[in-house]
């Protein structure tokens, strides 16, 4: 596994996990802990993989548990990013809250789930309207300058914020949703990042499972699937939307690889500081996963995948309506 940089110099691996998963969002959460502490250290020691991605309200709180568990025999080896950003009352989420007091306590409970004592990146996980950027960025600023947080990052965020946030206390890293059927950093947030120094990270890279072409019509979704809120993924959207992983399957197996694999490696290709965070409960997919950075893309099969979006259309929004309502403010 190679690495890649983000903003501020923050080497990872080019391929991140996202962990989430492993205790919420995708079905009935797994039975047993051991295995997905087995799985985390698994992308360690086997897939090379040392970018880690949790969050206070994954659970709420039980990831952040797992993940740090997991990786404090290899706390040295690996990067951990958290977030805060929600109100979080009776274990569940209520709302944003990112006022500084907040901030720092996050900070504070979040150390002691994860049995460190240093976040390496620490993101906004959205954008609160109630509480100005740049009393953000500057209570993050700091706690980097306590010792307690390395790194300042922003998830779903708009081009201005970013460029609010940065100039208050430098970004290192953006992480919003981005694959081949989800688009919407390409105008504006990617190029801001290009300019500005800041890393750029997708999350469901995947298309939460669809771009591996093992979503279809016929998937049973069970109870506690997130997909199942997501309009993108209903009968009718779904059916409409295989022509684009049809597409992706045909050059997946002209090249001998998987349709996941070329998926994420459309999104390596894409700028040398994006790295993707697929998620995964098996150590066949990690590896799966790892070895995209082996995928290599033709510029006239980047092309084609570029436009492929635009091409066969997607129908559906990535969030429901209220979901929408928080993203790129």
């Amino acid at each position: 596994m190679h690495t890649r940089s983000l903003g501020q110099g923050l080497r990872v691996s080019a391929i991140g996990l996202g962990c989430m998963g492993m205790s919420q969002s995708y079905g009935p959460n797994p039975g047993d802990r051991d295995d997905m502490i087995g799985v985390i250290r698994y992308a360690v020691h086997e897939a090379g993989i040392t970018f880690f991605d949790t969050a206070e309200v994954y659970g709420p709180h039980v990831n952040e548990e797992l993940v740090g568990e997991a990786l404090a025999p290899l706390r040295d080896e690996v990067v951990i990013a958290t977030k805060f950003g929600w109100n979080i009352a009776d274990n569940k989420m209520i709302g944003t809250d990112s006022r500084p007091e907040q901030i720092k306590r996050v900070a504070d409970a979040s150390l002691r789930r994860m049995q460190t004592d240093v976040i390496d990146l620490f993101y906004q996980h959205r954008v609160d309207p109630d509480v100005p950027i740049e009393d953000v960025a500057g209570t993050v600023g700091e706690l980097v300058q306590a010792g307690k947080v390395r790194h300042f990052g922003l998830s779903e965020a708009g081009a201005a914020t970013i460029r609010r946030a940065h100039a208050v206390h430098p970004v290192t890293a953006v992480q919003s949703e981005y694959s081949l059927w989800t688009r919407d950093p390409e105008p504006e947030v990617l190029p801001t990042c290009a300019e500005l120094g800041i890393g750029f990270v997708p999350f469901s890279p995947l298309g939460k499972g669809f771009l591996t072409g093992t979503v279809g019509v016929s998937t049973d979704s069970s109870a506690g699937d997130i997909r199942t809120t997501i309009p993108r993924f209903n009968a009718q959207n779904l059916s409409a939307n295989q022509a684009l992983v049809g597409h992706v399957r045909a050059l997946a197996e002209a090249k001998g690889c998987s349709t996941g694999q070329i998926a994420l490696a459309w999104l390596l290709a894409q700028q040398p500081w994006i790295v993707p965070i697929p998620g995964t409960r098996r150590p066949g997919r990690v590896d799966e996963n790892a070895r995209s950075t082996q995928v290599a893309l033709s510029a006239d099969e980047v092309a084609d995948l570029d436009a492929l979006a635009a091409r066969v259309g997607v129908q559906g929004d990535r969030y429901n309506a209220a979901g929408m309502a928080m993203v790129g403010l």
